[in-house]
């Protein structure tokens, strides 16, 4: 198949399935080609059959604003006439799929192929449930996923969401995230001793939260979580990310006088050499369609705190894999970190079953349900 993959180029979960879902297409024969106005961050090598389009941004004095949707409509219908793309895969609904339909009504309206070009959109989370709310795009979004020929969810929760916020007529498939569990797997101290030795003590239990420090991450509430667990266990908190909410969290960890035990890493590449020396990962978030971090730390047998919101219950299963509590309920996970911490026999149990849970989504499950999905769009059915 010849698929165009458009997406947000940057570290945020959408532009990372979409980035590895591409590569994996690639090394399975098909031929990729991303459409999107910068290079995607996990498009870091050489693969074949991968090709990068960069849309192109003009800025007119006439325009308050860049017209992104449009200028990215028409590389697609570029890339769709010179490569004979077959179909359009949009992650990320606005304005991925509102552009993918109007290029290929743009190619239809040409008469430049012998057949229409499909397009599927990939749900990732706020794209529905916080962006696609406000009164000024929920039209467009609403009628954006009914045009799309295939339509795809991370989780169950999201396309329950979906259904019921947009009132859509529309089939959804669920089709998971997904992970290279050969990739990410813990470490030995021999393969990563340089982060073992500067980061923390062979007596300090290691906390570690990845995140984009936006509200509804809720890192100030790792922030609190950690306090309470170090008031009784030796421990290290590693934060991972940057994002509107650092500076305040940075804030609060001096007013706890914690800032010391404390490392604010910032953007990493390094993120499995730094999940290989953590015994907990915290997601405290408010909402979150999958939770492809936890995932990530799951793989790297890691058990995970996490708030029983959006899809997280579907992927960390409680007293299984880790823990789940209500939004801003600190004391309670804070217990359970404790209690996890303090319970080695406990602790090994939760650190294998991650590892278990992760392999259920092991790109190798994954992948082909998507492209029995692209077969089942591209002959109608």
């Amino acid at each position: 198949m010849k698929i165009g993959i458009t997406c947000y180029p940057t570290y945020g979960g959408s532009g990372v399935v979409a980035t590895e879902l591409g590569k994996i297409l690639a090394l399975r024969g098909h031929e990729i080609h991303f459409i999107s106005y910068a290079m995607p961050s996990r498009l870091n090598s050489f693969v074949e059959n991968i090709f990068y389009h960069e849309v192109e941004i003009n800025n007119y004095p006439l325009f308050d604003f860049p017209l992104y949707s449009i200028a990215l409509a028409s590389k697609m219908v570029e890339v769709a006439k010179f490569n004979d793309i077959e179909l359009i895969h949009a992650h990320y609904a606005i304005p991925h799929a509102t552009s993918a339909f109007l290029a290929r009504e743009i190619l239809r309206y040409e008469n430049k192929r012998n057949k229409d070009i499909k397009v599927i959109t990939t749900l990732h989370g706020t794209d529905i449930t916080l962006v696609g709310l406000e009164p000024s795009f929920l039209p467009t979004m609403k009628f954006s996923i009914e045009k799309s020929d295939g339509v795809t969810a991370v989780s169950q929760f999201l396309k329950d969401k979906t259904l019921s916020n947009y009132k859509i007529n529309k089939e959804i498939e669920v089709i998971p995230n997904f992970i290279d569990t050969k990739k990410y797997r813990r470490l030995t101290k021999e393969e990563n001793c340089i982060f073992t030795k500067k980061l923390a003590s062979d007596t300090e239990k290691v906390l570690i939260h990845t995140s984009n420090f936006r509200p509804v991450k809720r890192v100030q509430d790792v922030i609190q979580i950690f306090a309470k667990v170090k008031e009784k266990i030796p421990a290290r908190l590693i934060l991972i990310g940057d994002g509107p909410e650092r500076s305040d969290c940075e804030r609060l960890c001096r007013e706890l006088n914690i800032f010391d035990s404390v490392k604010f890493m910032g953007k990493q590449d390094s993120i499995i050499e730094l999940l290989s020396i953590a015994d907990l990962f915290i997601i405290p978030s408010q909402t979150e369609s999958f939770g492809l971090a936890a995932l990530e730390a799951m793989s790297c047998e890691v058990p995970v705190i996490s708030t029983s919101v959006g899809g997280l219950p579907e992927l960390n299963l409680h007293n299984e894999t880790g823990y789940i509590a209500e939004i801003g309920d600190i004391d309670r996970m804070a217990k359970y970190a404790i209690e996890l911490l303090s319970n080695e026999k406990k602790y090994k149990i939760f650190s294998k079953n991650a590892r278990e849970r992760a392999m259920e989504f092991e790109e190798t499950k994954i992948v082909p349900v998507y492209e029995a999905f692209y077969e089942k769009i591209l002959n109608g059915k």
